[in-house]
């Protein structure tokens, strides 16, 4: 017998994807600011011939939705009236207990399972603070990436605009040992992202097939169903 327990909200739903999506985007455009990989010296519309110019206005949009999305689920993470998963990453003994038996779980393929499913657990929790970290990391690597191509000081909109930024990330430069490091951390760290992306759907289908309680079903349609013994 099994009982419908809710997991995502409609709005949780929305941000999921909208991070996913922006997350491809911004893959995609930016391996190809890297390294052009496909023809930009198109002939014909001369529209089509700024392939470049495209390229890093979608990498641009992808990047400001993932920051927009980022603030917002920073603030969830603390005030959502549906749960608050700031309270997984306390490092207190259940915790640290749960984090240990979701590891074991999938380490022992579902032949130990000491937790409850129908929440959600630390190990998952810190999984996703982690992506939201690497965001961060490649929000402020990016933007000083940005801001050097500014170097008269002024943009469109703006002498101020510059200034924050170089406020916001100039810290990357120390850290990272000038412009080619934070480069070098920017490039590194979408392949840390692709990583974690491959395993986080890996580790979905991973449960739904080892835990039979529908777990792919979440980010569709909010609910999994849940073993009552």
């Amino acid at each position: 017998m099994y009982k419908k327990v809710k997991r995502m909200t409609a709005s949780m739903r929305i941000y999921h994807w909208a991070n996913a999506l922006a997350i491809l985007v911004a893959v995609i455009t930016g391996f190809y600011i890297a390294d052009p990989y496909y023809q930009a010296k198109i002939a014909e519309p001369a529209a089509y011939k700024y392939v470049m110019a495209y390229n890093r206005l979608l990498h641009f949009v992808s990047a400001i939705i993932l920051d927009v999305l980022f603030i917002v689920i920073a603030y969830l993470y603390f005030f959502s009236r549906f749960e608050k998963p700031y309270k997984k990453l306390i490092p207190n003994y259940q915790n640290i207990k749960e984090f240990i038996e979701v590891f074991l779980n999938l380490v022992t393929l579902n032949r130990r399972k000491n937790f409850d499913t129908s929440h959600s657990d630390s190990f998952n929790v810190v999984w996703f603070t982690v992506l939201h970290l690497l965001l961060l990391l490649m929000l402020f690597t990016g933007f000083q990436m940005y801001v050097a191509g500014l170097a008269h000081g002024t943009s469109s909109i703006g002498a101020w605009w510059p200034w924050l930024l170089h406020v916001a990330t100039d810290w990357t430069l120390y850290v990272f040992g000038g412009l080619h490091g934070v480069r070098i951390v920017h490039h590194l760290t979408t392949w840390i992202i692709l990583i974690w992306v491959m395993f986080h759907i890996y580790y979905q289908v991973w449960r739904t097939i080892f835990w039979r309680e529908g777990d792919i079903g979440i980010v569709f349609g909010g609910y999994k169903f849940k073993k009552v013994k």
